[in-house]
């Protein structure tokens, strides 16, 4: 749990939002979505493919760039 300390005379909008920018780098929300409806075996298996594809041609993209 991402923990965020007050500063002198900051609003509680701004450390709202230091909160909200730290659970969004944890990746708090994104596990809590995932977990909310159960996911075939074979859906999960095929959202991990296209995860591993875009990752490999990004990094296929970023290779050519630099070549």
């Amino acid at each position: 749990m991402p923990i965020v300390f007050t500063r002198d005379g900051e609003p509680f909008e701004i450390m709202l939002k230091r909160f909200k920018k730290k659970c969004e780098r944890a990746s708090i929300l994104s596990d809590i979505k995932k977990h909310q409806a159960y996911e075939k075996p074979s859906e999960a298996k095929k959202r991990k493919k296209n995860v591993a594809m875009r990752k490999a041609l990004k990094f296929a993209r970023k290779a050519k760039r630099f070549s």
